[in-house]
C-alpha cells in the first residue's frame, strides 16, 4: 500500500451515504482520518484501516455508479471483524482510470442485471 493520506470530504460524505444505503446509522461509524489509496488511486479505492485492524467481516453495501465515459463503476463498502469501515472498494468494468469521483445522487443500489 501506498503512504496514507488525509481523506477527502467527497470521500467521507460518500461513505456516510453508503453506510445509510447498507441500513446502518452513519453516526455509528468513525472513519478514519488518514487513509490509504488501492492501486495507485487509478479506480479510487481507499482502504480507512490499519493494516494491524484490516480483518475483512463482510460487505456493507454495494452500489453502481455510471462514469462520465458511460462505464459501470461498482463500489463496495466493506467492515473488519471490529465492525469499523474497512475500505470502499471501487471497479470499473474496463479497469481504466476512474474520471469522475461518484456523489451520493449518482449511485444505485446494485443489482446483478445492471452491467
Amino acid at each position: 500500500m501506498a503512504e496514507r493520506r488525509k481523506v477527502r470530504e467527497e470521500e467521507i460524505i460518500l461513505a456516510k451515504h453508503l453506510i445509510s444505503l447498507g441500513g446502518l446509522d452513519p453516526q455509528s461509524y468513525q472513519l478514519e482520518e488518514m487513509v490509504d489509496d488501492y492501486e495507485n488511486a487509478v479506480m479510487g479505492s481507499i482502504n480507512f484501516t490499519p493494516p494491524e485492524k484490516a480483518e475483512y467481516e463482510g460487505d456493507i453495501v454495494r452500489v453502481i455508479y455510471k462514469d462520465i465515459d458511460d462505464l459501470p463503476v461498482i463500489i463496495t463498502l466493506t467492515k473488519n471483524v471490529n465492525n469499523e469501515i474497512l475500505d470502499m472498494d471501487f471497479w470499473k468494468k474496463d479497469f481504466s482510470k476512474l474520471q469522475r469521483y461518484p456523489t451520493p445522487e449518482t449511485v444505485a443500489i446494485f443489482d446483478q442485471d445492471m452491467i
